[in-house]
């Protein structure tokens, strides 16, 4: 048995509303949980709200409520913003939402702080001391900076922290210390012992090289009659446990820790994850290695930093430039699927992440509605049409050797939580199979009875392929992965169906497929883009870079376009079956092209004045397969041909652009 599995998000600070990050972290680690789950990991999965501190204290002195009131409101929001995700409990989403004012950790906080404060450190010093603290503090990051960790701005006197900008309090007060310094060794040891413990690697050197540079001990307390909002410390209630070592602890109150009941603790704790962002990263291994250490607890098995999103032009966002992606604009306009793709694919997970809406529109019309969808819906069609939706027995043959290799690189890739990789090789499988199905030609197969049996084989090896789909995506894209499955008139769970068991040729014969339905319907970018900036308008935020962009006149705008601009455009090889002039057109001429596709696509295009059409049949041309559909001459036009001509017309006539040597029809030019 694999054994069990605890993944874990930071808890959010309860100061502010919820945002992107923090939907972000927590689709991750749902997905990793939802994987472990089908891997047969005994699992368990936590967020939640850290609650103490100064932060929340003024936070609440400023909305005139009680920090208490505040706490509220902010959990409230958030577990309202991770249902609508389907993140809860409920959705089969997290295990617990982890609370810092529930009395429960109260309690083992403070048993954390007495098993602590009982032990040595590992130069047989006391763990815990009480001294007197002046320095600069930042509320935000709940830290004294040193004078290495802040600025003094052009014209001012006071420190500001790099991080948020803002200027730092003078703390002078008595405070009881964790005597940090005499960690040093231990960290540089533990760290270097075990590489993947932290990751990915950058990160890892970053944190070696703060501990290299010598620590000094940690201030872990503030006086009551400044900083009234926190857990007493144990024994003086003249002081309250500051956020550092009354949040980290969460993670083991959370399993029980200090209850008196340690069985959550003995099963989980074996196998640690903690999913951060790259900001929090060194107080999740520096400082909480060492309380653990200390503690006599084992260290989390890995600590994972992730990227920061920035906007589609790789700024940081902020609601001062109007770049900021709202959730509720997400809800509004986006399947929450498409939304769980598209930041596992879009992020290399570790890196930073570029978001924007019509990232977001390119990449689901892209891979969810072209790739996925289309896969399903047309493996559907034809299983209804050529068998009267019953899934025939067929031979998998070397296609079935394929998906299993992309398969297997997609559990590599998962269990290393390369999690945009994985995909990658997920989607590798989706072209193979709309490949399979061009070569194959399944429609002109059914109009020969004596090849029944390749037919078979065709429409068994796209169903099977789209099963096999199914389980792999189901962390990723649960709600879409169950409705395919079900359309394909399978049953069985999903959630405890592992991708390694995966085998070929399960279906019984004659297996009758469900009602079929579009999973994910093609989005209309120029309407939802124009209700995104109607919505930012209404809402008084400030517009968009790319609404900035399209309101200059022309003039000023720059005659490029990027990569990303480029592969929006979907470039594919057809081949002419018909060409035949329009009825009173002296410029069109009707094309019927094989785009690979179960019928040719209908085409329109201004050539009647340089080809005589009879001589175009059988040319081999490229085709923009993904222009939306126009109407001309009452006829829809399903495309567009390219042909090459100079801007003023001069010279000689449009030519065709082709090849020269031979292409598979459908093939996509790249």
């Amino acid at each position: 048995m694999p054994g069990t599995f605890y993944i874990t998000t930071p808890i959010y600070y309860a100061n502010s509303l919820p945002h992107l990050g923090h939907l972000y972290t927590t689709l991750v680690a749902d997905a990793i949980r939802r994987y472990k789950r089908q891997r047969g990991f005994d699992t368990y999965f936590l967020t939640g709200t850290d609650e103490h501190g100064i932060n929340i204290q003024r936070a609440a002195e400023k909305e005139g409520r009680s920090p208490k009131a505040q706490v509220d409101l902010i959990s409230a929001e958030l577990k309202r913003m991770f249902a609508s995700f389907g993140l809860d409990t409920a959705n089969d989403g997290y295990d617990i939402f982890m609370r810092t004012t529930e009395p429960y950790h109260y309690a083992g906080a403070q048993a954390f702080w007495l098993e602590i404060a009982k032990n040595k450190t590992p130069k047989g010093n006391s763990t815990i001391y009480k001294g007197f603290y002046e320095g600069w503090f930042c509320a935000p990051c709940a830290e004294f900076k040193t004078e290495e960790q802040y600025f003094i701005p052009d014209g001012s006197e006071q420190p500001h922290c790099p991080i948020h900008e803002r200027p730092l309090d003078k703390v002078a007060e008595e405070s009881y210390f964790f005597r940090l310094s005499d960690y040093q060794d231990f960290l540089i040891e533990t760290i270097e012992a075990a590489p993947s413990r932290i990751r990915p690697e950058a990160r890892r050197n970053e944190v070696l090289s703060f501990v290299r540079g010598g620590l000094q001990d940690l201030s872990i307390s503030r006086q009551r009659s400044a900083v009234s909002w926190g857990i007493p410390v144990p024994g003086d209630e003249e002081h309250v446990m500051y956020v550092w070592l009354d949040a980290l602890s969460n993670y083991i109150t959370a399993l029980g820790y200090g209850s008196g009941d340690s069985s959550k603790l003995d099963r989980y704790w074996q196998n640690v994850t903690h999913l951060v962002g790259k900001d929090i990263l060194r107080f999740h291994t520096v400082y909480w290695f060492s309380f653990l250490a200390a503690a006599g607890l084992k260290l989390p098995d890995t600590v994972f930093a992730h990227g920061m999103w920035l906007d589609a032009n790789g700024r940081k966002m902020g609601k001062t430039i109007g770049n900021v992606i709202e959730v509720d604009v997400l809800l509004k306009h986006f399947q929450v699927d498409a939304v769980r793709y598209f930041v596992l694919r879009e992020m290399v997970f570790g890196q930073d992440g570029k978001f924007g809406y019509e990232n977001l529109i390119d990449r689901a019309n892209a891979d969810l509605a072209s790739g996925l969808g289309n896969l399903a819906s047309r493996t559907l069609s034809m299983i209804a049409k050529y068998r009267e939706g019953r899934i025939p027995a067929g031979d998998g043959g070397e296609f079935a050797a394929g998906v299993a290799a992309y398969r297997d690189k997609f559990i590599g890739h998962f269990d290393d939580l390369e999690l945009s990789q994985a995909l990658e090789s997920a989607w590798a499988i989706i072209a193979s199979a709309d490949k399979m199905i061009s070569d194959e030609k399944p429609w002109l197969l059914a109009k020969e009875p004596d090849r029944d049996g390749e037919l078979n084989d065709v429409l068994f090896r796209a169903a099977e392929t789209l099963r096999w789909l199914c389980v792999m995506l189901y962390p990723v894209m649960p709600r879409s992965a169950e409705k395919i499955y079900r359309q394909l008139g399978l049953k069985d769970d999903l959630r405890l169906a592992d991708p390694a068991s995966l085998e070929w040729s399960v279906f019984a014969e004659g297996t009758m497929i469900g009602e079929s339905e579009a999973v994910f319907p093609r989005i209309d970018k120029t309407k939802v883009m124009s209700e995104i900036n109607e919505q930012k308008a209404v809402g008084g935020e400030q517009p968009s870079a790319v609404t900035e962009a399209i309101e200059q006149p022309a003039a000023e705008a720059e005659n490029f376009i990027t990569i990303d601009d480029f592969l929006k455009v979907e470039l594919r090889v057809g081949e002419i079956k018909v060409a035949e002039r329009i009825p009173n057109a002296d410029k069109l001429l009707r094309f019927e092209i094989d785009l690979g596709e179960e019928t040719p696509r209908q085409i329109l295009a201004g050539l009647a004045e340089y080809y005589e059409p009879e001589k175009l049949i059988g040319r081999k041309v490229v085709v923009v397969a993904n222009l939306k559909p126009r109407k001309m001459r009452g006829l829809e036009s399903q495309g567009m041909i390219c042909a090459a001509s100079l801007e003023d017309n001069t010279g000689p006539s449009p030519a065709l652009a082709t090849f020269l040597e031979d292409v598979d029809v459908g093939a996509r030019l790249k």
